[in-house]
């Protein structure tokens, strides 16, 4: 394990010591406790040009990888001077994704599987760098693991070694997920290039990504919260499995919701202009279950997504001009309408309309923010980010790609 930790930190050190080339991460710097017996002389996730047919050491077909981090600062989550993990996602090579594929696998009490396959350093580091705006940092892994780690081919028991313990595929992805964080100091990197936290200054697009890559030698896909840095995605092919393959990093092949300019690198709490940062409340909360709000409820009010956007007239999620709703009640029980009708959640959707009959929603305080809720959860999801004139519908819970909460902003 000595070994393991010389390694680990002489590539963060490397990384963030300067500029570097497109980098590869295999056996040697990422530790497992098990063996794929894979080897990885064979072509990367979504370059090959025959059909593989051993998918034990080929990832398909979710072979694009995005490592996510969050940039949390209401409330702040992780140290100040780190941005903090959100997963590991195994999109398909066309951008499409597969998501919740294994429930039987859908394991839970992760701390504890961590801890009883001999995992506990990598928990101790969760613990720090893999948190839940809301605390519930175990209701965060075990989304996290079912919605897409349970997608990986390479991660399938059959494919692990004879005799391996029940969720040692689930023990291994989180290990991959923290060593690769490791090697990805987003901080740092963007501190080398000048670029800090701030209450007051502003950035280009173009500044921040141009550090990155200066850097790192790829292009990331930055997300904001409005004008706010609140996402970044690292995207990789990988060559063998996932247990202890190469992850070959690639530029992004989208970009992100950030504009071009006039964005915001905002302090965490408790942070100096030298350390830390973040934007709004983030998708974290995935299925948490606030008992009630505190504090008064507007009459009228904008719902921010907190990822970017809002919600308009009908109820979906847009980066256009945001409804103005009208809240009737308090924050333990009230309704909604909007200039096309009164909204509710119908079918796990939700939707405003002049034929809807209006449900209940609540609000909870999570630090300065007031948050939506349905059935007690703040937690909201959707297909995916819209962006342009396009919108995104939106769901209760947490069982599609894109989670986050909708705060209550009074107009």
């Amino acid at each position: 394990m000595a070994a393991l930790l010389v390694v680990l930190s002489s590539i963060v050190a490397a990384a963030a010591a300067g500029p570097m080339t497109p980098y590869f991460l295999g056996p040697t710097e990422l530790f497992k406790r098990v063996s794929s017996g894979c080897g990885t002389s064979g072509p990367a996730s979504c370059t090959n040009t025959t059909k593989e047919t051993n998918l034990c050491c080929f990832e398909a077909p979710g072979g694009l990888l995005l490592q996510t981090q969050f940039w949390d600062t209401d409330p702040s989550t992780g140290p100040s001077d780190s941005w903090t993990i959100h997963g590991l996602w195994p999109d398909h090579c066309d951008g499409t994704f597969s998501e919740n594929c294994d429930s039987s696998r859908d394991y839970t009490d992760i701390a504890g599987l961590l801890t009883a396959q001999g995992a506990s350093d990598t928990l101790a580091f969760m613990q720090e760098y893999w948190v839940d705006i809301d605390g519930d940092n175990e209701e965060f892994w075990e989304h996290e693991w079912s919605t897409h780690g349970t997608c990986y081919s390479t991660l399938e028991p059959s494919c692990l070694p004879s005799g391996s313990a029940k969720g040692a595929e689930a023990v291994a992805f989180f290990q991959t997920v923290v060593n690769l964080f490791k090697t990805l100091p987003t901080y740092d990197w963007l501190s080398q290039g000048g670029i800090l936290p701030s209450s007051s200054k502003t950035f280009t697009l173009s500044q921040i990504t141009t550090a990155l890559k200066s850097a790192s030698g790829v292009t990331p896909a930055l997300d904001c919260d409005g004008s706010s840095l609140n996402e970044i995605s690292w995207y990789f092919h990988l060559k063998g499995s996932l247990l202890d393959g190469e992850f070959v990093p690639i530029d992004a092949p989208e970009k992100g919701s950030c504009a071009s300019s006039g964005l915001k690198y905002p302090l965490k709490s408790g942070s100096s202009t030298g350390g830390g940062g973040g934007t709004t409340t983030t998708a974290t909360s995935v299925g948490s279950s606030p008992t009630g709000g505190s504090g008064s409820l507007p009459s009228k009010a904008q719902l921010h997504a907190s990822i970017t956007g809002g919600l308009l007239t009908a109820g979906t999620w847009s980066t256009q001009t945001l409804a103005t709703y009208t809240l009737s009640g308090t924050t333990s029980s009230f309704t909604m309408s909007t200039s096309k009708g009164p909204c509710a959640m119908s079918g796990g959707s939700l939707t405003c309309g002049s034929g809807v009959s209006a449900s209940t929603f609540s609000a909870v305080q999570s630090g300065s923010s007031l948050l939506l809720a349905s059935g007690g959860s703040t937690a909201f999801t959707s297909d995916k980010v819209p962006s342009g004139t396009t919108v995104e519908t939106v769901f209760s819970g947490s069982g599609h790609d894109e989670d986050y909460t909708i705060s209550i902003v009074s107009t």
